[in-house]
């Protein structure tokens, strides 16, 4: 997504390299997605479940059809 806006930016992390972040942001598995330090999914999702996720933890409302299903998020408390 990163490299197809120029509004998103995108960061990788080793997740062993920097304990601090890793346990400010509760990371227990990878890939461990943080969307603007407000909301977090784990996991690798089909692509269609990954935009859905990122999107609403950025605060945007997504319709989704009915029978498709939506990516896990939790909320990140400051």
């Amino acid at each position: 997504m990163a490299m197809a806006s120029p509004h998103i930016t995108a960061i990788c992390v080793e997740a062993n390299e920097f304990p601090q972040l890793s346990n400010q942001f509760r990371v227990r598995g990878v890939p461990h997605t943080v969307i603007n330090r407000r909301a977090a999914f784990v996991g690798a999702l089909p692509e269609p479940d990954f935009v859905t996720a990122v999107l609403e933890g950025a605060g945007v409302l997504v319709e989704e059809p009915h029978d498709a299903p939506s990516g896990p998020t939790t909320e990140i408390s400051a």
